[in-house]
């Protein structure tokens, strides 16, 4: 099991527990444009996905881990290395903090960092890349704090609320290779 410690918070694997918080971002229609979501997951989905969490980042080609401040949960947030790939070494971060109140707090910027280091030092990873919508100071200054650079933008990539955006591609190199 993944359990990463930073000074203020942790990232571990997915517990059984956390079936109601997945479940509520999932299900939470505000971030369906950064998830690329469009329909609603059912418990049962949920339950179902868990169930097969542990799955090697090997087999399952993404690996999603929950953000927490407390040893006894529950998560604040999740965390995602996607798309997985070990033949060129590289695979997408996403991140999502649910809770308002816990947002600009240096959670996620915490966050990253370790997953940056679980990224590069124990997975052995070349590069990690992130798609942000250009419009997102937020995430762009997250990403940018840790170095990642923007090397491109996807013109008109995302329809959102019949508006199509832009979404710029951020790429951090590992620079022990």
């Amino acid at each position: 099991m993944i359990t990463l410690k930073g000074d203020t918070i942790y990232i571990r694997a997915l517990e059984p527990n956390d079936l109601e918080f997945i479940y509520a971002i999932e299900n939470d229609q505000t971030i369906w444009d950064v998830s690329n979501t469009q329909t609603p997951y059912s418990r049962f989905l949920v339950k179902q996905y868990l169930e097969n969490a542990h799955q090697d980042i090997y087999e399952a080609k993404q690996l999603r881990l929950a953000i927490c401040q407390d040893k006894d949960f529950p998560a604040l947030g999740l965390i995602d290395l996607f798309d997985f790939d070990p033949k060129n070494n590289r695979a997408g971060v996403g991140i999502v903090i649910q809770k308002n109140d816990k947002r600009n707090q240096r959670i996620g910027s915490e966050a990253l960092g370790l997953l940056i280091e679980y990224s590069f030092y124990h997975l052995n990873l070349n590069q990690l890349y992130a798609n942000i919508d250009t419009e997102n100071e937020a995430s762009i200054a997250l990403f940018t704090k840790f170095g990642f650079k923007c090397i491109g933008i996807k013109k008109q990539w995302n329809l959102v609320h019949g508006v199509y955006k832009d979404e710029g591609m951020y790429q951090l190199i590992n620079q022990q290779f």
